[in-house]
């Protein structure tokens, strides 16, 4: 066995002492407070603790990602959201600034020499489009505070196995460190504290499309927008093409703008064709409050979720709501939706008018292989023939996976670590997003972002989500001594330090 490696023992035990841990030669480091991933969830709860008060050695940040917006950039570039590009996100959503003052609107307009983007929000939504922020500002100001909050010497790299209960209270999490970097193939950090907030753990692949991957050994004609796809668009430059979009969110909305501007730019002759399961006719939704709108098979809402999702009525309506409660609230207020942008309208209308894009309503029955190596999509459809469609590439826009079976370190929590799966399948967390079930004799195991959908609050998976995530824990770990306040006085300072860029205090 390598040095310092999980005896058999030690996977088999779902408790751990300090000597079972030591007898099989891993180092143990201890830290009040270790949080698992290293992305934006990650990055927003250790500002805001070192915001009240906590010191740098107090935290510890593990992951395999070199900076906390690494995946996120990645995921927005993608997806054809590069950074001059604009996210879905409110102006006031800064994962860099709690008091989220100034917003991204009044930096921008600040840095631009220009009124303009204060204007939009002025008149918005009813002369203008929502204003939101484009991705590079996001990464700007997350740098800005990262440097400013000393984030990387709390980045401790590599990656993380599994969380276990200590014996005696708090928790052991098993870090596998980068080649090279450690005489031992693992290291413990023990800690009081373990924070959770790993993201998606993969593609969210449609189930036809999968198999015909894995039975075609096929990475090239069919791919999800959520992975590099960039020859898709090369090739269709060099030559007529058509390709298949499947999906109705915001990321089917940005590669169909992307290969509509493309059409435009270099004047190529590109076919579209757009497969909804389910079309959008019109407005839609129950009563007359709850109604969202719709048209040309698309469900259109500015943000993820309703506003008052993440501070009014709907927010606390949601927290106060039994189990089977949220499931009804989430199944009529959640689902597939993209914002309603007049440009991209306007070049929808003009492809229906041209005949160069074809939206249709139908289920995919197969895809097979034509015998020029071009996709024939095999549909049928409620109320007209089965078609077939020919195309030179599938473009999945449907998601990514959030099961947590397929995620090691929640599967493990499930099998090991007492943590429970709520109605939506994620982990049952309570109202300081503390996971029930993982505690561990004084110790908390906390959790944010998708992996806690489905429990008192509905927008976990955006920016304010993560915001309000970090808050409450904070406001718990107060309570349990670890960190001060954020009263009027404290929260008054800090702004003052975070606008003249210095360290917390």
């Amino acid at each position: 066995m390598t040095r310092g490696d999980l005896t058999p023992e030690l996977l088999h035990s779902s408790s751990w002492t300090d000597w079972l841990v030591q007898s099989a030669g891993i180092p143990v480091h201890d830290v009040p407070l270790v949080s698992v991933g290293g992305g934006l969830g990650s990055f927003t709860l250790v500002d805001v603790l070192r915001i009240r008060g906590v010191p740098i050695p107090a935290l510890r940040v593990l992951s395999t990602s070199d900076t906390p917006w690494q995946t996120w950039e990645y995921l927005t570039r993608v997806s054809q959201l590069p950074a001059h590009e604009r996210i879905r996100s409110d102006a006031g959503a800064r994962p860099d600034n709690i008091w989220g003052f100034p917003s991204y609107a009044v930096q921008e307009a600040w840095q631009d020499g220009s009124f303009g983007p204060i204007l939009q929000v002025l008149a918005e939504p009813l002369f203008t489009d929502f204003y939101s922020p484009r991705a590079g500002l996001v990464t700007q100001t997350v740098r800005r505070e990262a440097d400013r909050i000393g984030y990387w010497h709390m980045l401790a790299k590599g990656q993380v196995r599994m969380v276990r209960k200590r014996l005696g209270g708090g928790y052991f999490t098993v870090l596998t460190p980068p080649p090279g970097s450690s005489p031992t193939k693992r290291v413990v950090l023990r800690s009081q504290y373990v924070h959770l907030a790993v993201g998606y753990p993969g593609l969210k692949f449609l189930d036809d499309l999968q198999e015909f991957r894995q039975a075609q050994g096929e990475r090239y004609r069919v791919v999800n927008a959520y992975e590099p796809h960039e020859h898709v668009y090369d090739q269709l430059r060099k030559r007529p093409g058509v390709v298949v979009v499947r999906g109705a969110g915001i990321v089917a909305s940005r590669v169909l703008q992307r290969l509509m501007d493309d059409r435009e730019r270099y004047g190529l002759h590109t076919q579209i064709v757009h497969l909804f399961r389910t079309y959008v006719a019109g407005p839609h939704g129950p009563g007359v409050f709850m109604r969202r709108k719709g048209g040309d098979g698309w469900a259109y809402q500015a943000f993820t979720m309703p506003k008052s999702a993440f501070g009014g009525q709907l927010k606390a309506q949601f927290r106060r709501a039994s189990p089977e409660q949220r499931a009804r609230i989430s199944a009529t207020v959640a689902g597939t939706t993209t914002p309603k942008l007049a440009r991209w309208q306007e070049q929808m209308r003009r492809g229906r008018q041209g005949n160069w894009y074809h939206p249709t309503q139908a289920v995919v029955d197969r895809i097979e292989r034509a015998p020029d190596g071009r996709l024939v999509t095999h549909t049928r459809s409620v109320d007209a023939a089965p078609m077939q469609y020919a195309s030179d590439f599938i473009i999945d826009c449907t998601g990514l996976e959030a099961d947590m079976p397929e995620h090691r370190v929640l599967d493990d929590l499930l099998k090991h670590g007492g943590a429970q799966p709520n109605k939506a399948g994620r982990l049952r967390v309570g109202p300081n997003f503390e996971v029930l079930g993982a505690e561990s004799e004084g110790g908390v195991l906390y959790a944010s972002g998708a992996a806690t959908a489905g429990n008192h609050f509905l927008a976990v998976d955006s920016f304010l989500g993560m915001q309000t995530a970090a808050l409450d824990i904070a406001a718990d770990l107060t309570r349990r001594g670890f960190c001060k306040g954020l009263g009027p006085m404290r929260s008054t300072a800090q702004w003052l330090r975070w606008a003249a860029n210095r360290r917390p205090a």
